[in-house]
């Protein structure tokens, strides 16, 4: 009989202590054979109850066997890692962990029994009351334990969201269950820290089972049913096919379901970035390879080559030291080291300790993000390029912004063609490049022209520079005027710029970037087109005065005629003051109070940061205050501004045909529309929604420059409402 007993409280059934396969919840699935009648009901009740630990044992050893079955390793060569996980039982390397801590506590129990047997047998004491006293503790130990299985096998729970059910498991009243469950959940860290060694480390994704909370984007779209050719689509847009990009943007995220509720959100993406940074680190592209591998072949000899390749890996304070920089690898081995003695020190604690995690972690990113910094900032020269952007795209380089509009004017005035669009506007282009830009400007072949309504890009270097006379003498303009289109007269607004970048530089200007600075660079363009067309037509108008008075002194027949055609058009001159007024002072504002000043508040962060993703966020930053504080992303104000250019543009071209007998009523139609929408972005810009926000702190200067002598605050008034009758002009071709 004892012997039976110790063989039941290690699982094994027999004759006189059977299974009760048919038990419910209330039975007890070990108990006494019926047919025993020399044992008293007392007796038989307390057998029982000391039999169940039998059972929890029997349970909870077949669990630990079953989780650490390795026989799924060969299974896993036929089959796909999605038929692993989706399969009734699916390998887990969190439960075969748990498993291990499970059979930690086994071996316990197991030495207990021993222990009670070797007493028994050693001495003479009271059976039941030996075996009681002996294996007491595990009756708080074992059912917790029997049911936590239970869960994790019904549920189905693995990974992150296993590390979380034992979490949540430590919080209890009991201190030997609470020590037993932190034991198990410190087996559960040791894998969920070799996971985020192997990332953070090596930047290797090691989660075959998909319990990480690092995920690939494929794994996640392959879960979640969704389309496979998206991916496709958003690889499509880099303009790279390396690696280390792809990852970068498209290939890692979070996965909420197994990132433990103990672990917090932002600790998570610093574990992600730290991850996605040290990949980029250790995997640079091949064309950088190339360039460091030329860079060591030809520093000895000094030649021209090498010069310009340190142009492009140019230091900010100190070129000298690229040297050894570029002697160095992008990660030294000293500082993987660092990180993983920190990752170390964690799975040797022998509790989890979420300060001491999170300040492991922060410091990690630290790292990853200094070094990243020292690619992107100075092997890269970021601020180079951020110049390069602010010149052409922010149109700091007005000289040749100014001879592209002049040598493109007669050109524009023409509705574009759809098959030659670009190469025409290619050809004033290269003209304004070969006027402005001078040899030494290394960033001028990154950027290329195109018209997105238009078709593809054409690069600068894929169109031959015709003489200057070959353009002047007009015959481009004549074979557009030939031409046959149905594009509107506005359709060049289009035009945009398109900036080649180099890796790792596409870590920094993703596509998104690049396409805020097309849009500030279209408006800016629209804008200054705008005003040099003002300036234009007072020029044309001011000659063409002229002329008439050198006539009128030679001719006195036609004096009074002259004088009176002179005289009406005194109005219009008036108009388009006010005009380029209005255009002048928005581009002052947005030049000089929005671009300059966002520009220098960014070349001081630039200066005082060593941290990537902080130079991320104040680029980004730096773009929406572009945005915002030029309008673009007020709907009412853009679409205002728009109209007014627009008008402008309108007003110009028929001021200067006036000598063909121009429409008065449109003149007039332009002049009423303008004062219109001139006042009403005046009172919305006016409005404390605007003027009183932060949004736009240099605002109020723009109004003083606007209404320095209270002009349009006295024309304002009631002009959203109430549009005031204007003197008609006289006709233009009365003689």
């Amino acid at each position: 009989m004892l012997h039976e007993l110790l063989l039941a409280l290690l699982g094994y059934t027999g004759d006189l202590i059977i299974h009760n396969s048919n038990s419910n919840s209330d039975d007890r699935p070990f108990k006494l054979a019926s047919d025993i009648s020399f044992i008293q009901p007392s007796d038989r009740d307390l057998i029982e109850r000391i039999i169940t630990l039998g059972f929890y044992y029997r349970e909870l050893d077949r669990f630990a066997t079953e989780s650490r079955n390795l026989s799924w390793i060969r299974s896993a060569k036929n089959e796909s890692p999605l038929e692993l996980s989706s399969s009734k039982n699916p390998a887990s390397v969190y439960r075969r962990a748990i498993a291990n801590g499970v059979v930690e506590m086994l071996s316990v129990y197991r030495s207990a029994v021993l222990h009670v047997e070797q007493k028994l047998l050693a001495e003479t004491v009271p059976i039941l009351a030996t075996v009681t006293q002996g294996l007491n503790k595990f009756f708080v130990l074992l059912p917790p334990l029997y049911e936590l299985i239970l869960e994790i096998e019904r549920d189905n729970i693995r990974g992150g969201q296993l590390l979380n059910l034992l979490h949540k498991r430590c919080h209890c009243g009991v201190p030997e269950l609470q020590t037993c469950i932190q034991r198990l959940l410190w087996h559960g860290h040791q894998v969920m820290y070799n996971q985020l060694a192997s990332w953070m480390v090596y930047g290797i994704l090691q989660d075959q089972h998909g319990e990480f909370f690092i995920r690939r984007q494929e794994d996640t779209d392959v879960d979640h049913g969704s389309s496979l050719p998206d991916i496709p689509e958003k690889l499509a847009r880099l303009s790279t096919d390396d690696t280390s990009l792809t990852d970068w943007h498209l290939g890692f995220h979070i996965s909420l379901d197994m990132l433990p509720e103990y672990i917090h959100m932002r600790v998570a993406e610093s574990i992600l970035f730290a991850g996605k940074a040290i990949r980029v680190l250790r995997n640079p592209s091949p064309s950088f390879r190339r360039e460091v591998a030329l860079y060591h072949q030809q520093m000895p000899r000094g030649s021209q080559k090498l010069q310009g390749l340190m142009g492009r890996f140019s230091f900010q304070k100190e070129p000298l030291m690229d040297a050894k920089l570029m002697g160095e690898e992008l990660l030294p081995q000293t500082e993987a080291d660092k990180i993983e003695a920190m990752l170390l020190d964690l799975k040797e604690s022998s509790e989890f300790h979420k300060r001491s995690f999170e300040s492991a972690v922060d410091s990690i990113r630290a790292i990853a993000a200094s070094h990243l910094w020292q690619l992107v900032v100075v092997r890269a020269d970021l601020n180079g390029h951020l110049k390069a952007l602010k010149d052409y795209f922010l149109l700091a380089k007005g000289d040749f912004f100014q001879c592209f509009l002049e040598e493109s004017r007669q050109l524009m005035r023409l509705p574009p063609r759809q098959s030659t669009a670009e190469a025409d506007l290619m050809v004033p282009f290269q003209l304004a490049a070969l006027k402005t830009i001078s040899e030494e400007d290394k960033y001028y072949l990154r950027v290329s022209l195109r018209m997105p309504s238009f078709g593809f890009m054409v690069k600068s270097s894929q169109v031959d520079i015709p003489k200057p006379k070959d353009y002047a003498d007009g015959n481009s303009s004549s074979a557009l005027s030939s031409a046959s289109s149905e594009m509107s007269l506005d359709g060049w607004d289009g035009i945009a710029l398109e900036y080649s970048v180099d890796w790792p530089l596409e870590l920094f200007f993703t596509q998104e970037v690049l396409s805020k600075y097309r849009r500030v660079f279209q408006y800016l363009l629209r804008l200054k087109r705008t005003q040099m067309e003002l300036e234009k037509s007072w020029a044309s108008v001011m000659h063409q005065d002229h002329t008439d008075f050198a006539n009128r002194r030679n001719d006195r027949v036609n004096r009074p005629v002259s004088q009176q055609r002179r005289q009406r058009f005194r109005p219009m001159w008036r108009v388009r003051e006010h005009m380029a007024f209005l255009i002048r002072n928005l581009q002052f504002y947005i030049q000089v109070d929005v671009i300059e000043s966002q520009w220098n508040v960014l070349q001081a962060h630039i200066q005082d940061s060593h941290d990537f993703t902080e130079l991320v966020a104040f680029h980004q930053e730096y773009l929406s205050a572009l945005i915002s504080q030029s309008f673009l992303d007020i709907g009412s104000v853009s679409r205002i501004l728009d109209g007014i250019m627009k008008l402008c543009l309108q007003f110009c071209w028929k001021i200067e045909n006036q000598e063909n007998g121009s429409n008065t009523s449109e003149l007039e139609h332009i002049t009423e529309e303008f004062n219109k929408k001139s006042n009403s972005l005046y009172t919305i810009l006016r409005s404390s929604r605007l003027a009183g926000s932060q949004r736009a702190p240099f605002l109020r200067r723009f109004l003083l420059r606007l209404n320095f002598n209270s002009f349009f605050e006295a024309t304002a008034r009631g002009v959203l409402n109430v549009v005031r009758p204007r003197p008609a002009l006289p006709a233009l071709n009365q003689q």
